[in-house]
């Protein structure tokens, strides 16, 4: 089997300690840590504590992912309505114009009704909504009319749209905001209980950090093939950004959260797939056994979807793993994520 050694990073920029990201992650946010009561750092399970709430972290990350995805999607729905009323507000107002002259003419000339001409002084607009009662317009100005009127009624339904989009956008970032506050506050605990624990034990878990992020340089994923040219690309692609820093909400270039690696690496191969681990595990051909999984086929893990990265060959996963982690390669079993399907693309 071929040994893959990936080139050599500068060291200070790609090993950082679990506790520097960590603090890093937390500095971004200008809420206050969480107040709920810390447990004794004496006892065991600290370490399981901690990897819970960046297990938790992460799965709150997909769902801010997806919010964020809404909020956009919906943010330029809202900017086509709203041009779309300007437009049709502007040939609404150029055919009132138009309308306003025939009106004008009619009522210089004295061909309409006194209690018309009443109500064009006190409001020229209402003219045209009664004006054909009087049948003193002629065909192609009833046609105009009508015309003018349809607009008017196709108008107020898309203002009536844009108002409704933008009241969903206004929920989207809502969502979006609330997610953000919830991942930032489990990473604010995570650094309470790693700045809770002795500096020895501190030092044990940056250690076993980084011998987990250096052993992508001696990986050995042998010499299978990808299934396709895109996914061979796609491969590549995320191949040449292991040892970046895991950041939560990041899509690269230097930085990622699991499925902002994939969705990158998928787009500099020209294919779009979408943002969150959840809806790429929906899209392909879905591929239930481990055994049949190629390189470059996407790996969907956990039962709730909310982790997703690239087989690798021989076993192996790339993937942009948790909070004080880099883009590295790891066994799928030795993982601690359960495999649901894979999906080649």
């Amino acid at each position: 089997m071929a040994s893959h050694r990936r080139p050599k990073q500068p060291r200070h920029a790609y090993t950082a300690a679990l506790t520097a990201t960590a603090a890093a992650a937390v500095a971004m946010s200008t809420q206050s840590a969480s107040a709920d009561p810390l447990p004794d750092p004496s006892k065991k399970g600290v370490q399981a504590q901690i990897d819970r709430l960046y297990e938790e972290a992460t799965q709150a990350t997909e769902k801010y992912n997806g919010a964020k995805e809404r909020a956009g999607q919906l943010g330029e729905q809202v900017k086509k309505l709203q041009n779309a009323v300007a437009r049709k507000q502007d040939g609404l107002n150029e055919q009132r114009n138009r309308l306003g002259s025939i009106a004008s003419a009619q009522y210089r000339t004295g061909g309409l009704d006194p209690s018309v001409q009443l109500l064009l002084s006190s409001d020229p607009e209402e003219y045209l909504n009664i004006a054909m009662a009087f049948d003193h317009l002629g065909a192609q100005q009833v046609s105009e009319l009508e015309q003018f009127q349809l607009q008017q009624r196709d108008l107020q339904q898309q203002r009536l749209q844009a108002t409704d989009k933008l009241d969903d956008l206004g929920d989207a970032r809502k969502e979006l905001g609330a997610k953000k506050k919830e991942i930032q506050g489990k990473l604010a605990q995570a650094q309470k209980l790693l700045n809770s624990l002795p500096t020895k034990e501190r030092a044990k878990i940056t250690e076993k950090e980084e011998r987990a992020n250096r052993s992508s340089e001696r990986v050995k994923l042998g010499n299978e093939a990808s299934a396709s040219q895109s996914s061979a690309a796609a491969f590549d692609a995320a191949k040449s950004r292991v040892g970046m820093p895991y950041v939560w909400g990041a899509t690269g270039p230097g930085s990622f959260d699991c499925s902002g690696l994939t969705s990158w690496a998928f787009k500099q191969a020209g294919v779009s797939i979408p943002r969150t681990s959840q809806a790429q595990a929906n899209i392909g051909t879905r591929i239930n056994s481990l055994s049949a999984l190629k390189p470059g086929d996407l790996i969907i893990m956990r039962t709730d979807l909310s982790h997703v990265g690239f087989y690798a060959g021989n076993g192996q996963i790339l993937h942009s793993p948790k909070p004080g982690a880099q883009v590295r390669y790891e066994s799928i079993e030795r993982s601690g994520m359960p495999f649901m399907w894979g999906v080649r693309i």
